[in-house]
């Protein structure tokens, strides 16, 4: 740590008595400007950590306040020694891998760094190709695999030499490499949205690599105006329905560079959820169907391209595959995550026979939220048992016993134990806390903190703590949950606007949600209560509430939102009349279909990224609603169909390279709204993608509209 002179330290004094008038000058007011300023109030969220190979430390990227390179940062495993370790001059760092327990190899730029922690050194190691990502060294410690361009790489660290591995990475066909769609033809790689990379066997002498091939999807026009000429900037970009990506599985032999491919059933409509390597080398395989009515798991034993089916799950209801798998360490069962029960939660099955029926390990009265870890002999895994409103992480001894809560700092706490399983580091955020590291024993007991992240200008600050509060369902015998945040200085007998937003599934959570959480913070102080409801289709509330968002989009969700409204206008410091609604992509269809099919429930929305036309969902989205062939009646609820309804005020966003959302369809329902006659908003941004929240400049301006919609329609009672 750096020593503080006594010059500096009555400087840091006088500061600290000036402190008042400033922080009153600063809680004054908070503006748009001051949350996107640069660098951000909330600093850099630190990597999630590498740890050591023997326990003894861990790894991870981060800078300090005020500083834009993420550096090397090295800690012991109990958190009490934390330093910078890398060269301040060098580029960010990226990647972090172990070579060893002593050696850490870091991708930084193109170039592989070697940082030594005997010696206490950090030197430019050897050159990667442009464009390398994704670095994962190889159990011998002695090669490092990367991805570029679609294709495996290999860095020889001895010799430090670069050899393609692969010859399969197809170039996109978009110009423009920007939003979710602009992807190469063919990859190793996740897909559009999930799936495993690649992965070294135990024996370093096999990769097995998941490759996507997107040849057969249609191609759709997203064009570009931003170009010296309008450019039709093709990506491969399929409808409910339509052919999808194909997923297939690849063993590679990393010295002969032979390529054998699993036979993996339809592999058009089935995702890989992820593979993983046991300890003798037999590779499993997770895969659910596109529909998530189909989960399977396959095993490949070692040394063999034959699949062998060890469990096999069929659910109609299904609509979810947050999933995953691991071996135990036994090599011969196998842990997995499913929603067999009214909670999801994590089952053994013995990988040696497929009919052994699966054993339940954790407490089925509430859901697990990830997928397992084992570290040592120990199961961890993420799970809401506290409340649904909270995430912690859980530890179960796999030789016997109950699941033990081993994180107790209230909100969303994701782990990442050390190999040993006897300490956790883990990323805790709250409702006005944004991510940081901390470290504790895997026993329990008091965590201790690794990172500081947010400028001062934060912390100096008072933020809102949330309030989270229950209420009748108006349409059936639910009770509903909400995340409520008010204006600190509230005052007797005023009445106050409210606004529900970012409205979504799963928003009734105690964490950090980044420019949203800001945005929040920002119109709390300007004087509106914030509201977030959990409707149907989020997790915490049982297998009924969670699935009964199957086929139902903008449905009875809504009813959730009439319900809240309710419980609203009953409180005597809320105003009825000034009730506002906002969100993205399906939090904008929400807001969208709420004015269209319960006209008055809301006086304003905004609709950003608004999904209004099931025919241009994703082919991930058959999942919700299946496709027309199957459920034409489903695609026959366009919001151009009730566009007849629209009376309260609305703001469209929408940017125009925004590939899952097409502006396409906004412009369609637009355009009804004004044959019909309608009043409303729009605001657009030409380069901006689905993303645009965590766009620099369009998050900004974009934000910018919302709040001054509100402004104008609710932040003053109506005469």
């Amino acid at each position: 740590m750096k020593q503080i002179s006594f010059y500096q330290t009555i400087v840091v004094a006088a500061l600290l008595m000036a402190m008042p008038a400033t922080i009153t000058a600063q809680e004054s007011e908070l503006t748009l400007n001051d949350l996107f300023v640069t660098p951000k109030l909330t600093g850099t969220t630190p990597s999630p950590p590498a740890w050591a190979p023997n326990s003894e430390h861990f790894a991870f990227s981060w800078s300090e306040p005020g500083n834009s390179m993420r550096g090397l940062w090295i800690s012991t495993s109990d958190g009490k020694e934390a330093r910078l370790s890398s060269d301040t001059a060098s580029e960010s760092v990226r990647d972090i891998v172990w070579a060893d327990a002593n050696t850490i190899i870091s991708l930084r730029g193109n170039h592989l760094w070697q940082t030594s922690l005997s010696q206490g050194n950090d030197i430019q190691f050897m050159p990667v190709e442009a464009g390398a990502s994704n670095l994962a060294i190889s159990p011998s410690g002695k090669q490092a695999a990367y991805i570029r361009n679609g294709d495996l790489w290999l860095a020889d660290l001895p010799s430090k030499e670069n050899r393609q591995l692969t010859e399969i990475g197809i170039a996109s066909l978009s110009s423009l490499q920007k939003g979710r769609y602009s992807r190469p033809e063919r990859e190793i790689g996740p897909g559009i949205w999930s799936g495993p990379e690649y992965k070294w066997s135990p024996n370093g002498k096999t990769i097995a690599f998941h490759v996507v091939d997107r040849r057969e999807m249609r191609k759709v026009p997203f064009p570009d105006y931003l170009a010296a000429e309008t450019n039709p900037n093709e990506v491969r970009r399929s409808y409910p329905g339509d052919p999808n990506e194909i997923r297939r599985v690849g063993l590679l032999d990393v010295e002969s560079g032979n390529i054998m491919y699993l036979d993996l059933p339809d592999p058009h409509a089935h995702q890989i959820i992820d593979f993983n390597w046991s300890p003798e080398g037999a590779l499993l395989v997770d895969t659910a169907s596109d529909t998530a009515v189909e989960r399977k798991l396959f095993v490949v034993a070692p040394g063999e391209s034959q699949l062998r089916g060890i469990w096999r799950g069929v659910r109609e209801s299904r609509m979810y595959t947050s999933f995953g798998s691991t071996w135990h360490p036994d090599g011969k069962k196998v842990v997995f995550l499913s929603d067999m029960g009214d909670r999801y939660g994590l089952y053994m099955i013995d990988a040696s026979t497929s009919s052994d029926r699966p054993k339940l390990l954790t407490d089925p009265s509430y859901d697990v939220l990830s997928a397992p870890t084992i570290a040592g002999n120990t199961l961890f895994y993420a799970g809401n048992g506290v409340n649904p409103y909270e995430q912690h992480v859980y530890r179960l001894n796999l030789s016997g016993g109950d699941p033990q809560q081993v994180t107790r700092l209230s909100g969303q706490n994701v782990g990442y134990p050390s190999p040993d399983g006897r300490h956790l580091v883990f990323m805790h955020s709250n409702d006005n806390s944004p991510p940081e590291l901390y470290v504790v024993s895997s026993e329990g007991g008091d965590p201790t903190r690794i990172t500081h992240s947010p400028l001062p200008a934060f912390t100096e600050r008072s933020w809102a703590a949330a309030e989270y509060v229950t209420f009748p369902s108006l349409i059936d015998d639910y009770t509903l949950h909400a995340r409520i945040l008010k204006p600190t200085n509230m005052q007797p007998g005023t009445k106050y606007p409210v606004l529900f937003g970012p409205v979504y599934s799963n928003t009734a959570r105690n964490r950090w949600a980044g420019n949203y959480s800001l945005v929040q913070h920002l119109l709390a102080k300007k004087g509106y209560i914030i509201v977030q409801v959990d409707s149907r289709g989020s997790n915490g509330y049982g297998r009924e509430f969670r699935e009964e968002f199957l086929l139902g989009f903008a449905g009875e969700d809504i009813d959730d939102y009439a319900s809240a409204v309710a419980y609203m206008e009953s409180l005597d410091y809320v105003d009825p009349d000034r009730i506002g609604i906002w969100g993205s992509s399906y939090g904008g269809t929400l807001s969208v279909y709420s004015l269209l099919m319960k006209p008055g429930l809301f006086q304003v929305g905004v609709a950003a990224a608004a999904a209004v036309d099931p025919i241009f969902f994703g082919t991930d989205d058959v999942a919700i609603v299946r496709s027309p062939q199957t459920h034409p009646e489903i695609f026959e609820r366009k919001a151009l169909n009730y566009a007849s309804n629209l009376e309260d005020k609305l703001l469209f966003i929408h940017g125009m390279q925004d590939h899952v959302v097409p502006f396409k369809t906004t412009t369609v329902l637009a355009e009804e709204l004004i044959k019909q006659g309608k009043d409303f908003d729009f605001a657009f941004a030409p380069g901006a993608t689905h993303g645009w929240s965590r766009e620099q400049h369009y998050d900004r301006y974009l934000f910018g509209k919302i709040i001054e919609y509100f402004d104008r329609h609710l932040a003053k009672p109506s005469k």
